[in-house]
């Protein structure tokens, strides 16, 4: 389950006035540095980072010295094939990948034609390999990512500021700063509606819930689809979807209001209001203030395996802190985004103990959301109760099947995240939602008048912090982007079966809701945040092609999927198991045999597994089912005589042994 990631927003216009590279010497860069190839194209260059290369060719290496990006200049490539073989044969004459998919994007920001590759990697190398070749006429530009996963997950959005920034030379980007937006009358409104029906059918989504303001108030709320598939009962107002990440935002509202309340400040240490909050050393828990918790800047990683694999519904949500209490930062306060679910997890449970302290870490967290936030917003159908979740109106989570097609997606396996819940766990409607974003519209003032939160700690929690890519900053649970100078507030939630995201134009006096029921929804999120811009300012039409191009990239993902993952798994892999396995962070993992087919049981749910053979010529056992087809390899080894099986995150490597 891949927990609440963010959806990365477009792209910073470098200078066309930038010093063209043209030495072979090191240079570190000391701040985010334009630069310009000789064929004019330009990009930006992450501070930090280690620049080399020589005329055509820009090599950027992270501090750890493990991984590079890579700019190539391939002047009259006859395809976008032609060209990435030539950026590599600059790069690494040796490397010799191969292509695991490769497929259209959208044309934007002035390209006439993109094409994005992966390349097979075996899963022992933990590399990141693939590249994007951008035309603008016969002339192609390259970007090459090669090096490990650790240093890219680390460093994703300076890595990402790279691709995102690449322009052709000669473009101006638009631009409506300052302008004023259209009214969302009924055709406009409509527009909206035809682009996420197109959306659902190229997409297969089953269900979205939608709703829609602006200063004259909500202009539409309901659904379009249905709750589940086979069932023709449709998405209203009033249906329930887990809203995963989109809870962060409530969560720090829930943290402004005890700083308007004078009970805690932004700047106050964690262990002065929660003393026995605890990160890996001393020293490092002395800098976390409040505000620390749920910034993405503390330089703490990710670290959600021992919530997926070793969580369950009835886990104490005191593992957050004991979790937390392992974990040390992996780059500095400040350096870079880096996001982290138990983070934000401790910053409501934090929240919950000011207001009542003593209590039940969960119980204390619901209640004080609840009476600080849900009931003056009037989100009378929002809750962290399955139980009460599914006793009503609810969508169902659907995630893609081998065949490339929904399917049903049992809810245990979203029911994981409950004890971490101010993280994401909230389960939400239409209706709930656009009273929450009319909120951050309103600055903290509600409909009647009443000033609810006040908007100096609304708008703290938007205050840019650590950079998210090339143009999008995070703050403390919300993400602010600028999309064609157009400044867009918004936050995306991912768990699942369930992407979902808000949308606020404080400009344009517009807000938005988009509750999806299927993992390709999220392929939804980022195009409906421009398809607002182009709505109310007239950009040039860009959203519909993105859908187009992500549609066409999962054809070609489940078809390599597919072709490469075999189901049953290789018997004599799958004979060669052992019956039980644990592991000191992921708990248990029990594995049944049900002739051919092979099902692994963690601690709180099962799926059943393939195999498949990497490029190193080793088979490992991979996960088939559950929306993860094709994602997560457990390697086979031993130690100590005993059997083992492995699995990596981003940053970490757990293994699970033999056990009776």
């Amino acid at each position: 389950m891949r927990l609440f990631p963010l959806p990365v927003a477009a792209a910073l216009l470098a200078s066309s006035a930038a010093p063209v590279l043209a030495q072979a010497a090191a240079t570190t860069l000391e701040a985010d540095t334009p630069l310009t190839t000789p064929s004019g194209s330009s990009f930006t260059a992450p501070a930090g980072w280690t620049r080399t290369g020589s005329p055509g060719l820009t090599v950027l290496t992270a501090p750890e010295g493990d991984l590079r990006v890579v700019v190539a200049d391939v002047p009259k490539a006859a395809d976008a094939n032609a060209a990435v073989a030539a950026a590599w044969a600059a790069h690494d004459p040796k490397a010799n990948r191969k292509v695991q998919v490769s497929a259209p994007m959208a044309a934007a920001n002035g390209w006439d034609e993109q094409v994005g590759f992966a390349y097979e990697t075996a899963p022992a190398e933990r590399a990141v390999v693939q590249a994007i070749a951008h035309r603008k006429g016969s002339d192609w530009t390259v970007v090459i990512f090669d090096g490990k996963m650790p240093t890219f997950e680390k460093r994703a959005s300076s890595a990402m500021l790279v691709m995102q920034s690449q322009r052709p030379a000669g473009f101006t980007a638009e631009n409506f700063a300052g302008k004023a937006a259209a009214p969302l009358d009924a055709a406009r409104v409509a527009e909206l509606k035809g682009f996420i029906q197109s959306a659902m059918t190229q997409l297969d989504i089953p269900g979205v819930g939608f709703a829609l303001l602006d200063a004259n108030g909500v202009l539409f709320e309901g659904g379009l689809g249905v709750r589940k598939l086979g069932d023709p009962a449709p998405v209203t107002a009033d249906t329930r979807f887990m809203i995963a990440s989109n809870t962060k935002g409530l969560t720090t509202l829930l943290l402004a209001k005890l700083v308007d309340e004078g009970r805690i400040r932004w700047d106050q240490p964690v262990t002065e209001v929660y003393p026995p909050f605890r990160l890996g050393s001393d020293a490092t828990t002395a800098k976390v203030q409040m505000q620390h918790l749920i910034c993405a800047c503390t330089g703490l990683p990710r670290k959600d395996f021992p919530i997926i694999f070793g969580g369950s519904k009835d886990m104490p949500s005191s593992e957050t802190f004991r979790l937390l209490a392992a974990t040390e930062p992996t780059s500095g306060f400040g350096e870079g985004f880096q996001y982290s679910n138990t983070m934000a997890a401790a910053a409501g449970f934090v929240a919950g103990q000011v207001l009542h302290p003593g209590m039940e870490l969960g119980a204390a967290y619901d209640k004080a959301i609840a009476d600080k936030v849900f009931k003056p917003l009037g989100m009378r159908e929002t809750t962290f109760s399955l139980a009460t979740a599914l006793k009503g109106d609810h969508a169902s989570p659907h995630y893609s099947g081998l065949d490339g097609k929904p399917a049903i997606l049992n809810i245990e396996f979203n029911s994981l995240g409950y004890p971490f819940r101010p993280t994401g766990g909230a389960w939400s409607t239409p209706r709930d939602m656009i009273r929450y974003v009319d909120n951050e519209l309103r600055q903290g003032k509600l409909p009647n008048g009443t000033q609810a939160f006040t908007a100096a700690n609304v708008l703290e929690r938007r205050r840019a912090g650590v950079p998210v890519g090339a143009d999008s900053r995070y703050g403390m649970g919300l993400i602010t982007t600028n999309v064609a100078g157009v400044k867009v507030v918004h936050h995306g939630g991912d768990v699942g079966g369930f992407k979902s995201d808000i949308y606020v134009l404080p400009e344009a006096g517009v807000g938005a809701v988009l509750l999806t029921n299927a993992d390709t929804g999220v392929h939804l999120l980022v195009p409906f945040m421009r398809k607002l811009v182009e709505v109310l300012y007239g950009a040039k039409p860009q959203a519909d092609a993105e859908v187009s191009a992500a549609a066409g990239r999962l054809k070609a993902q489940a078809a390599q999927v597919a072709a490469t993952l075999q189901v049953p798994p290789d018997p004599a892999t799958a004979a060669a198991l052992a019956p039980r396995y644990s592991s000191p962070d992921l708990g248990t993992l029990t594995v049944k045999h049900d002739g051919p087919n092979v099902t692994f049981r963690f601690t709180g749910w099962e799926i059943a597994m393939g195999s498949r053979k990497a490029p190193d010529g080793t088979t490992s056992m991979v996960t088939a089912g559950a929306g993860l087809a094709g994602w997560l390899p457990f390697i086979a080894g031993t130690k100590d005589g005993k059997r083992t099986l492995t699995i990596r995150d981003g940053q970490h490597e757990y293994t699970y042994t033999e056990t009776p």
